[in-house]
């Protein structure tokens, strides 16, 4: 058991790492490329509510989508190190990749967690699921050595996946989560959390810069601010719940108009997916409001009218953060249009909840500091 005082052995990072992300095709883009997109939408399709569980095991992310994520970093696992692709998500906790006993079709496609070349290895008998709005994880919680740029982390929880659905299509292996650990398992403590507590990172804070324009040019930073990828000063909004990256919205503006929002309610803020989720009913005024139509689960706009269309503001702690339409319709192949706007958050809560996935923070820099509890967002250079 010496693992477990490995304190001072730990390679301690006194400043900024800056770890680069790629931009990867997004699931939903090579589906309809392949003519299967029709097909996976009504597969998986689940309006029902996650929202609670009789299973101490099980945590839930009911926000994922998996189909839109689109940027994807490496890490490295065990001694020696073996390399995978994971999305850096703020709406989970937990970290896992596939094992080498998964049973699932997906995982003869992507890297492979092989711990018996692993000397670092230490593995337990406590079971987990992970419930995503498209997909299941079923694995097994273990320690292991994490390897992120030069952090190092010698003791790290994480799950190897076993079983695991809805991922046949996904460009990465695994994931990173960066959610508050009170939203997961007890038995899992999360990646970010073992850096700040540890004092391997010297600041308690991460950020993202998720470029608009090359495929190479995002990144995620850990323990400080590279303030070079953001214009003007940082505005902060209080987190006003410790389980997601949640915050407290004003309202949203199309035109100076109020169409969502009005009595105040909450933003959570998305790194894992493209898309701006909201009530079904209010995203449908928005659809209303910017000409587009419905297409099977998609809602389309000619291409011709993206520079035509308003922008649409969020108004988070009284300043505005506006949305253009070059940023919340996604044009892909086929000269085809689609509004990033989807319903449904009213199946997981009750009161008026968004969820500000890429379309909005590829336009704002955001830096996520769990001192205090707050985000920061600046426009993006």
């Amino acid at each position: 058991m010496k693992w477990l005082g490995i304190l001072g052995l730990v390679a301690l990072s006194e400043c900024l790492v800056i770890i680069p992300l790629t931009k990867i095709k997004a699931m939903q883009e090579t589906l309809r490329e392949e003519n299967l997109l029709t097909h996976f939408l009504e597969e998986n399709t689940d309006h029902r509510s996650q929202n609670a569980t009789d299973d101490p095991t099980t945590t839930i992310q009911p926000l994922r989508n998996y189909q839109d994520m689109c940027y994807i970093g490496n890490i490295s696992i065990g001694t020696p190190p073996q390399e995978f692709k994971v999305i850096f998500d703020t709406t989970s906790p937990c970290m896992w990749v596939p094992s080498i006993h998964c049973s699932s079709p997906s995982c003869r496609t992507h890297n492979l967690f092989n711990y018996q070349l692993s000397t670092s290895f230490w593995p337990t008998a406590m079971k987990v699921n992970i419930k995503y709005g498209t997909g299941r994880i079923d694995g097994v919680v273990v320690y292991d050595t994490v390897r992120i740029m030069n952090i190092v982390d010698l003791s790290q929880t994480f799950v190897l996946s076993l079983n695991q659905s809805g991922l046949d299509h996904a460009s990465f292996d695994g994931v990173l989560g960066l959610a508050y650990p009170s939203l997961g398992p007890k038995s899992i403590t999360p990646v970010f959390d073992n850096l700040k507590n540890r004092l391997i990172i010297s600041e308690p804070v991460f950020a993202f810069y998720l470029s608009t324009r090359k495929e190479n040019d995002s990144v995620v930073m850990f323990g400080g601010v590279d303030h070079s990828y953001h214009k003007g000063q940082l505005k902060w909004i209080p987190v006003s719940q410790n389980r997601f990256w949640q915050i407290t919205m004003n309202r949203i503006l199309i035109n100076g108009k109020m169409v969502a929002c009005k009595r105040r309610c909450q933003a959570i803020l998305n790194t894992g997916t493209t898309l701006l989720l909201g009530p079904t009913k209010l995203v449908t005024t928005i659809q209303n409001h910017i000409t587009a139509r419905a297409f099977g689960e998609e809602y389309r706009v000619p291409c011709s009218n993206i520079s035509s269309l308003p922008a649409i503001v969020f108004i988070l702690n009284d300043s505005y953060y506006p949305v253009p339409a070059e940023a919340y319709i996604w044009k892909g192949p086929y000269n085809i249009c689609v509004s990033l706007f989807r319903g449904g958050t009213e199946t997981w809560n009750r009161s008026e909840t968004w969820v500000l996935g890429d379309a909005f923070l590829r336009m704002y820099f955001s830096v996520y500091d769990r001192r205090s509890n707050r985000i920061g967002l600046a426009p993006a250079v």
